[in-house]
């Protein structure tokens, strides 16, 4: 992701760049790393088949819905999704977002309208694209060329694909506060963070994994 983030010209922020050991250096005055998850994270869904399921991303910026110390209103993050990998079908209960493809393959988002209850309506999808507003039946996929968007609302389930053989996507997202613990949905009963085999020294330290400030 560092070499996809490179390639399109995308300069990542300081702390992505920390080892575990300068990590350990690091005092209260980054507790708005700490306490608002930014930094590197990555999910299978709990699915364990990252290489068709999941993606890797930075939370680069966000505000905190529940500690009224942290002022922001709004999030952004980066998104790789691999050729070949997909994340499931989701909506949010509060956040609102803006995802757009920065550049890469081709993304393309399914979407529908959730009935009230979590399930599938049938009903047509209002999508907000780039200044235009449109409807699409149920379940259509909008494909996004590089430099595209598309505005996602709460309750409105949506998903990650990509078109085969086009390459690996940049991703970015712009949204509302983000709140990975309480504000997801998912049509299908999966996990949002990974179990992970330590198998040999992190590279760097996911944004679950800061040690506490001295």
């Amino acid at each position: 992701m560092e070499a996809l983030a490179k390639e399109h010209g995308f300069v990542l922020p300081p702390f992505c760049n920390w080892t575990p050991e300068e990590w350990k250096r690091k005092n209260h005055e980054y507790d708005e790393i700490r306490d608002n998850m930014l930094g590197w994270d990555i999910t299978d869904c709990g699915l364990e088949n990252w290489d068709k399921i999941g993606f890797a991303l930075i939370t680069l910026r966000n505000g905190n819905q529940n500690d009224p110390k942290y002022k922001k209103v709004y999030a952004e993050k980066l998104i790789m999704l691999k050729n070949g990998q997909r994340f499931p079908l989701h909506f949010h209960w509060k956040k609102s977002e803006d995802i757009i493809n920065r550049g890469g393959g081709m993304l393309i988002i399914h979407v529908y309208n959730d009935k009230g209850d979590g399930s599938l309506s049938d009903s047509d999808v209002l999508v907000n694209s780039d200044g235009r507003s449109y409807y699409v039946p149920a379940g259509t996929g909008i494909e996004l060329k590089p430099g595209q968007s598309i505005t996602l609302w709460p309750h409105q389930y949506h998903d990650f694909d990509t078109v085969p053989g086009t390459g690996d996507i940049l991703i970015g997202e712009v949204s509302m506060c983000n709140d990975d613990n309480l504000d997801n949905r998912f049509y299908e009963e999966i996990g949002r963070f990974p179990k992970i085999e330590e198998d040999e020294p992190p590279y760097r330290l996911l944004c679950n994994e800061y040690p506490k400030a001295e």
